[in-house]
């Protein structure tokens, strides 16, 4: 426990405890097959045994401070592909049933008492981290609120998330959706936050050249946005042939590299060096990768910075002596804080499309069909996107 005001955290973790959901009587496991309510509040969960079904639980209401909302669209992240196969992401542990989903854009449908920036009908964009928002909290005060150690993330065990129908969320912590940017537009916001954060990380300046690692969603949005920002050259770089020519689909003038599983980081390397053409000072890794993030450290030159965004094992290991000798900054980001005005402002004013990377749409009675396609390569899925 931190030296923080420890009522405000026991009200923040009590507010969202998931025991209130899995204890209650109203919650239960769907059967196979089962047609539920078109108005029941069902949701995909997976749990320690790396199960992953339908549940039903009850509709919540709002509390002071609070909105109810509906959930219109909801992207799947490769973290909740990775908690639902694997049970774990580092120190983040699934111990029971849980949540899933925190890509998520919706409509309010109904306020709690004080609310009076919100309204039904008003449709918004979700920020999924909920610090304690404490001046005693140092994090929270320097406007690194990602870091708080009492945030409740919505989808990080032990709290569930947002693949539901109804979710009350902290009436702060809403980002109004302009009209022109759609539901679907305003769920692709939290990956567009997380290459934000990214970019804003790592220094990069207009004319900066630079190379992605990795060319799914996250890696796809760094481009769009780095793109946006200047970078030039652009390299990109994949296992995928197929994920690599949608990314010449979405900015025609980046530069692709396929990544040989027969080659070692040094021999990629060399490689991206060849097509890039001049000397790399800003990488950005977004697979977690050792392979990837070592090939990314051989490829850039002296004095450039690696951003690691990937989330990869629990321990890792980087040529050490490369790092000292070409003086290469080895950076890292744990989600994201700052971004969201941003993202919608971006989208908005048609800087950002992030339209075509939702490519595969699913009812919420089909989540778990969409779950699949969204974890096996063979589908071509980047986005799939689970919509009510």
């Amino acid at each position: 426990m931190s030296t923080n005001d420890t009522s405000t955290f026991k009200t923040n973790h009590e507010i969202y405890n998931p025991r209130k959901v899995l204890d209650h009587p109203d919650f239960r496991n769907l059967k196979d097959g089962e047609k539920p309510s078109p108005d029941a509040n069902i949701a995909a969960f997976y749990n320690q045994h790396k199960e992953i079904h339908l549940v039903q639980k009850p509709k919540p209401q709002p509390g002071p401070g609070q909105v109810l909302v509906h959930i219109k669209a909801t992207g799947i992240c490769g973290s909740d592909i990775h908690l639902w196969k694997h049970g774990r992401i580092g120190d983040i542990i699934v111990k029971d049933e849980c949540g899933s989903g925190h890509e998520s854009a919706v409509e309010v449908i109904e306020v709690g008492e004080g609310v009076t920036q919100w309204q039904p009908g008003d449709r918004v964009a979700l920020e999924l981290g909920i610090p304690c928002s404490q001046a005693s909290c140092t994090q929270c005060r320097t406007g690194k609120y990602n870091g708080c150690p009492d945030i409740v993330f919505f989808a990080a065990p032990p709290y569930h998330g947002t693949l539901t129908r109804w979710h009350v969320h902290p009436a702060q912590w809403l980002h109004r959706l302009p009209d022109n940017v759609s539901f679907e537009e305003g769920a692709l916001c939290e990956p567009l936050v997380v290459a934000l954060g990214g970019i804003e990380r790592s220094g990069l300046r207009l004319g900066d050249p630079l190379l992605i690692c990795g060319a799914g969603p996250i890696g796809l949005v760094t481009l769009l946005s780095a793109r946006a920002n200047g970078a030039e050259p652009i390299i990109i770089t994949d296992i995928l042939q197929s994920r690599l020519d949608f990314a010449k689909e979405l900015v025609p003038d980046v530069r692709t590299v396929l990544i040989s599983p027969n080659k070692n980081p040094r021999e990629n390397a060399e490689i991206i060096k060849n097509v890039a053409g001049t000397a790399l000072m800003v990488a950005l890794e977004c697979t977690g990768f050792e392979s990837s993030i070592n090939t990314a450290i051989y490829s850039v030159g002296f004095g450039a910075k690696v951003l690691i965004i990937g989330v990869g094992q629990a321990e890792l290991t980087f040529p050490f002596m490369h790092l000292n000798t070409y003086e290469i900054d080895l950076g890292f980001q744990f989600r994201y804080a700052n971004q969201y005005p941003k993202a919608i402002r971006l989208i908005a004013g048609g800087l950002v499309n992030v339209k075509p990377l939702v490519t595969h749409r699913f009812a919420l009675e089909d989540a778990i069909s969409a779950f699949h396609v969204a974890a096996d390569p063979s589908k071509g899925a980047i986005k799939v996107q689970i919509q009510d």
